[in-house]
């Protein structure tokens, strides 16, 4: 059975893949609109290309280097050198993934554009099925890449013995590794890229010029649309892919701890070990499944027909993750936890049933959309925290930004609590088990999950073509509509990733315990207090870096776009007609004004623009992303710091990580809405404001400040907590010290009874 079920796995994958072909090929056969349209969404898309292969030329050269060097260190009795192939693998698939999403983004958001000339319908279709593209990619080279590893590797070096199963699985971590890799890199460059341009467009464009960001006479306006993709698409697609990855191999490495003889003999002991892909796999179905309910009528609501679709994915999901856990684990099991023991130092003895797993899955689950919906309360427009930004901004930027920090720092206590809770239930449940099966619960239909995140993205890009185009407004209209929703789908989105990413980090943590043979972690103690310390300055560091990195590259798109206003003479005359006809309609103004502003199309330098922010991103994406793969290894063979200490670094990294991460997504999400609000108009003591008012102008300044909050530092925290943990499990093996003679037998958890019966009691 065991080897029957493990040869199925990767066609869960292939099917995910074919999928990809099918999306891909019905969308590049809509129409593209008008050759305006088609002309600019072309200069969008060789843009992100361009930044995608520059991007990865520089990490190449990472990924070769590291891969040689994991390969010369590995522990050859618990590792292997493949282990560095493993990583170069995961690296590809990440890159790859990024690499799909893009293209296909890059088709759909003019034909997103087109079909919003004729129908709402037709323009949510097509950007979603463009999203749905980029999370069947996702979630099939997934499945593919770590069931392939695991029917090689497990045939090289045999899959008979918990120490075979273990050190196949160790081998594999390398993939997560390398997908984390680039993801990190992916997040922190296609953040500074898209932040960049969107600052430059924002105080540049609107504050001091008074056109849109995506007017055609902006000349950031093509990198701004280049930014969506690679930031939001492309660096969005490794972040979640790395976590979908990371999450099984977590509980891939736990669940080896359960193979001993006796433990359901029908997949050799295997059966915890392979339930986190099977789900995978079956996730996949269901995401496909959930596509289909994802429709809507002409005037009808985008966010709801959304919405149906996940959540009946979700639901089957559930309903399906009853029946596949208890055929494949044992309705009851006891065995000795090591890692949790009581004041004589012997092990726990814990009582484990498939119904408990189950339930675990069913919190993971849930935890996640609980954290998207407070995530969406906290940054969603029309609700209390966003209206009291929207309030503060009448008396200037200086008090938005005050409210903004105030919400965002609130925004935690919740998130925090819901996460916290899902720990103690899961972990109740199943042990350190539970909890990685709770993060693959949260993901395990990740495929449609991410749809909806691209299709933000997708929709945005449609609404700028709109805008370049000079469409009529009930195009920008329907693409608006389109785009609310989509600030409310990444907003959910960034939610799940946040809580996925604290349980994918403690599984990954308890993953290294196991590993590196570390029975507690003692606080008390002077290196892990240390460790503590470190791992919680980290992320302040790291943000530190990212929002640095994206200061200097606003700094010169900004001087660049003062630069072409000034100095080319058709922009300069352009925007002093627009200037002097104020609101008035275009067909409304003198002959002679539509002419000078017609002449000025095509003059503005995109490219120069494109150019600052492409340089910019491959600078200084550098640094962070290596100190997030040095420190672990720094403090884990540092004289005076070691494997505790590292253990310390982890946990004090992984708190304040979350932490930082939900300050700074929901502060930038709110102060994005909140600036939203004023296009639609707001009541502030009894007076309407507007665009191009005076607390329109501070509601600006405070998205800009909140820009690389959640689009840059934010979501690479995500990322960065979970590198680091895969680098500790890496270096795990050569950690381990040796075991005493008289303690090897107590080394891996004994189980000590397996009970097939139907009826059994959860602990």
């Amino acid at each position: 059975m065991q080897n029957q079920l493990l040869y199925v796995l990767p066609f869960f994958g292939v099917l995910g893949l074919l999928y990809v072909v099918w999306k891909s090929a019905w969308v590049a056969s809509q129409d593209a609109g008008t050759d305006k349209m088609k002309k600019i969404a072309s200069h969008i898309a060789e843009g992100a290309m361009a930044f995608l292969k520059a991007e990865y030329k520089v990490l190449v050269i990472f990924v070769a280097c590291v891969a040689v060097l994991l390969a010369v260190t590995a522990n050859s009795t618990t590792s292997s050198p493949l282990v560095g192939l493993s990583f170069a693998l995961g690296a590809f698939s990440s890159a790859l993934a990024g690499f799909i999403g893009m293209r296909v983004a890059t088709k759909a958001n003019v034909r997103t554009t087109n079909a919003a000339r004729t129908s709402l319908g037709k323009a949510l279709e097509i950007a979603f099925v463009g999203g749905s593209v980029m999370g069947m990619g996702v979630v099939g080279i997934g499945v593919l890449g770590l069931s392939v590893l695991l029917i090689v590797y497990g045939n090289m070096f045999g899959m008979d013995s918990q120490e075979n199963v273990t050190r196949v699985i160790t081998i594999i971590t390398g993939f997560s590794f390398g997908a984390s890799s680039i993801a990190l890199f992916a997040r922190v460059g296609g953040g500074i890229y898209t932040k960049a341009a969107d600052v430059g467009a924002d105080l540049v464009g609107k504050v001091e010029a008074g056109i849109p960001e995506d007017h055609p006479l902006n000349p950031a306006t093509i990198a701004d649309n280049v930014g969506d993709n690679v930031g939001d698409v492309a660096g969005m697609g490794a972040d979640l892919f790395e976590s979908y990855v990371g999450s099984i191999v977590g509980t891939m490495v736990l669940g080896a701890a359960f193979m001993v003889p006796g433990f359901n003999d029908q997949f050799n002991g295997l059966s915890a070990v392979l339930l986190p892909l099977v789900l995978a796999g079956v996730g996949i179905i269901m995401s496909f499944v959930g596509t289909f309910f994802v429709k809507v009528k002409e005037g009808g609501d985008p966010q709801r027909a959304l919405n149906m679709g996940e959540f009946s994915s979700s639901i089957v999901m559930i309903i399906a993750s009853y029946f596949i856990i208890t055929w494949m684990l044992p309705a009851e099991w006891t065995y000795n936890d090591l890692l949790y023991r009581d004041a004589a130092g012997n092990p726990t003895v814990r009582i484990m049933t498939s119904l408990g797993v189950f339930w675990a899955t069913i919190i993971g689950l849930v935890g996640g959309v609980l954290v998207g919906l407070i995530t969406e309360y906290y940054t969603a427009m029309g609700k209390k925290p966003v209206l009291s930004i929207v309030r503060q901004s009448s008396t200037g930027a200086a008090t938005n930004i005050i409210a903004g920090l105030g919400v965002g720092m609130m925004s935690t206590m919740l998130p925090t609590l819901v996460i916290a809770f899902s720990i103690i239930g899961a972990f109740y449940f199943g042990g350190l088990y539970g909890i990685a099966i709770a993060a693959v619960g949260m993901l395990s239909n990740l495929g449609i999950q991410l749809a909806v995140d691209a299709y933000g993205p997708i929709s945005d890009n449609a609404g700028g073509i709109a805008e370049m185009s000079e469409l009529p407004k009930e195009v920008r209209s329907r693409t608006d509509k389109l785009d609310a929703v989509g600030n409310t789908t990444a907003a959910i989105g960034k939610g799940f990733a946040i809580a996925s990413a604290a349980l994918t980090a403690l599984a990954l943590f308890g993953a290294f315990m196991t590993t590196a043979q570390i029975n507690s972690i003692d606080v008390s103690k002077a290196n892990v207090m240390a460790g503590l310390f470190i791992g919680g300055m980290l992320p302040f560091v790291f943000s530190a870096l990212a929002m640095g990195a994206v200061g200097r590259a606003a700094m010169a798109m900004i001087e660049e776009v003062r630069r072409q206003f000034n100095d080319i003479p058709l922009l300069k005359a352009a925007l002093a007609v627009m200037k002097k006809n104020g609101e008035k309609e275009m067909k409304d103004w003198s002959a002679e004004d539509q002419k000078t502003f017609h002449d000025a199309d095509g003059s503005a330098e995109y490219g120069k623009c494109v150019e600052i922010s492409t340089k910019a991103a491959l600078r200084e994406m550098v640094l962070p992303g290596l100190m997030a793969v040095i420190v672990p290894v720094v403090i884990a063979f540092l004289p005076g710091f070691g494997v505790e200490a590292l253990g310390g670094m982890l946990a004090g990294v992984t708190v304040s990580g979350v932490l930082m991460a939900i300050f700074q997504s929901n502060a930038g999400g709110a102060w994005d809405n909140a600036k939203k609000s004023f296009e639609e108009g707001v009541e502030i003591n009894g007076q309407m404001y507007y665009k191009k008012s005076e607390p329109h102008k501070a509601a600006v300044t405070g998205d800009t400040v909140g820009d690389p909050f959640k689009d840059t530092s934010g979501p690479s925290l995500n990322i960065l907590i979970k590198l680091m943990s895969i680098v500790a499990l890496v270096i795990a093996p050569l950690l381990v010290k040796g075991v005493p003679a008289t303690t090897k037998a107590e080394v891996k958890p004994v189980i000590e009874s397996v009970t097939t019966a139907s009826e059994v009691k959860v602990p």
